[in-house]
């Protein structure tokens, strides 16, 4: 950047920092969203339930059905390409 071009945008400054950092916070959150690793526990602890009782089948298909899906969502999401 040229010092020319820095006096000229020196006043949009502050909303370049503002979309730098909210960029920062969709990332994190993008990160934190697509990590497998909260729904494979989740997976562990819903049989684990199962097992001891505390829901029946029908609870248990149900949940593992939605838990399965949460893992191809974020399968898919990590095969895509990048923008």
């Amino acid at each position: 950047m040229g010092l020319l071009t820095g006096i000229l945008t020196f006043p949009f400054a502050p909303l370049r920092t503002t979309l730098w950092a909210a960029e920062q916070v969709l990332n994190a959150a993008e990160a934190e969203y697509y990590d497998p690793a909260p729904v494979r526990q989740a997976l562990v602890e819903l049989e684990r339930a199962l097992l001891d009782g505390r829901i029946d089948e029908d609870e248990y298909d149900r949940r593992e059905d939605e838990l399965l899906d949460r893992l191809d969502e974020i399968t898919t999401r990590r095969r895509a390409p990048r923008p």
